[in-house]
């Protein structure tokens, strides 16, 4: 009887304060001690008995302590360990799945972003007559596949290139510090962790060790190869590295979750882009002058890799008989530029304009 009226009590003052059901009780009375719930007590009750015993918060979960056989035995709720995310009953679960296609498509392009930049930077300090330019760009993807090689090997399990993951499922999934509860609105009940685990940090571990293979071997390839640049810009796209890492860094921390869902479209939208910037800087406006030199070609080609790769991000090959024609599509932007620069050349605009037409 007087458990049914703490009950009753408790519910009125939820109703009144707008609070939660039985936070205030729960934790002045220790409900759980103090009461048995029986079956005549769970009639009374005006609300369901699992609203009780579930964690509040959307990542709050209950670790779990003690297995003998069909016995488990968990704690109370609050975080869950590394490489556990709640399921559906607010139990904590080892992440034991396979990546997805997609996951792999992402951390993928994590992986790339490093790598393009530092092409880029290698590219715009080596000087169009210095012969270290292809050396430093070997030497940049080395790195980054060494770094990519022993993330994979130090990840969960050590030792094979193989990782174990949880399942994306939405968005909130990537900033789970926004969700902590505070069911009395004073005190929030922190239940912050990795719902994505790993694909939020094996970010960060990839990163960590391009910064040190990079600075273990770009400085003496440099300072041995390089001799056709001055001191002051042999080691600028070194420079420029220790600046993009940080800024990497910081993105992938505050937009992690919005690029896991974005990247297909930026890698779209950015190979087009550059592709355009390219052909246009480097006056290409026929076939033949995309034979003239093999750099162009080399250019070329590795656009139409990341046409592909956006392409395949973006369908994510459920169909495969669908999905896989989309790839003829991967040589249209270069050929419709081909076919339309001739009538966008600056200078067949002016002269045309000269004479009224």
């Amino acid at each position: 009887m007087l458990c049914s009226l703490w009950m009753f009590l408790a519910y009125a003052e939820s109703l009144l304060l707008q609070r939660p059901p039985f936070v205030t009780l729960v934790r002045s009375l220790n409900f759980n001690e103090k009461c048995k719930i029986t079956p005549s007590i769970k009639k009374t009750m005006p609300f369901p008995l699992d609203f009780i015993e579930a964690c509040l918060g959307l990542y709050c979960g209950k670790t779990l302590l003690f297995k003998n056989g069909s016995t488990e035995i968990y704690g109370e709720c609050g975080v869950c360990p590394r490489g556990q995310r709640t399921n559906a009953q607010k139990y904590c679960q080892p992440c034991t799945e396979s990546p997805e296609l997609y996951d792999w498509l992402y951390l993928g392009f994590m992986a790339m972003l490093p790598l393009v930049l530092h092409w880029f930077f290698i590219e715009w300090y080596s000087g169009k007559k210095s012969s270290s330019a292809l050396f430093q760009h070997i030497t940049a993807l080395f790195e980054c596949s060494m770094a990519a090689i022993i993330t994979l090997l130090v990840s969960d399990p050590v030792g094979v290139l193989y990782i174990r993951s949880c399942r994306v499922l939405m968005l909130s999934d990537w900033y789970t510090m926004l969700y902590n509860p505070s069911p009395d609105y004073v005190t929030t009940v922190h239940c912050t962790h990795e719902a994505v685990y790993p694909l939020y940090t094996i970010v960060f571990i990839y990163y960590a060790f391009c910064l040190v293979l990079m600075m273990l071997l770009r400085p003496l390839l440099v300072k041995k190869i390089a001799c056709g640049l001055g001191k002051s810009d042999r080691f600028k796209s070194i420079y420029a590295a220790l600046y993009f890492f940080p800024i990497l860094t910081v993105l992938q921390a505050v937009g992690g979750g919005l690029l896991y869902y974005a990247f297909p479209y930026i890698i779209l939208v950015l190979s087009l882009v550059t592709l355009a910037v390219y052909m246009s800087a480097s006056e290409i406006e026929n076939c033949y002058d995309l034979l003239v030199r093999k750099k162009r070609l080399i250019v070329l080609f590795s656009h139409w890799l990341l046409h592909a790769y956006g392409i395949i991000s973006i369908s994510r090959v459920d169909k495969l008989e669908q999905d896989l024609p989309l790839l003829a599509l991967v040589p249209t932007p270069a050929l419709f530029y081909l076919f339309t620069a001739k009538f966008t050349e600056p200078s067949r605009i002016l002269s045309e304009g000269a004479n009224g037409h």
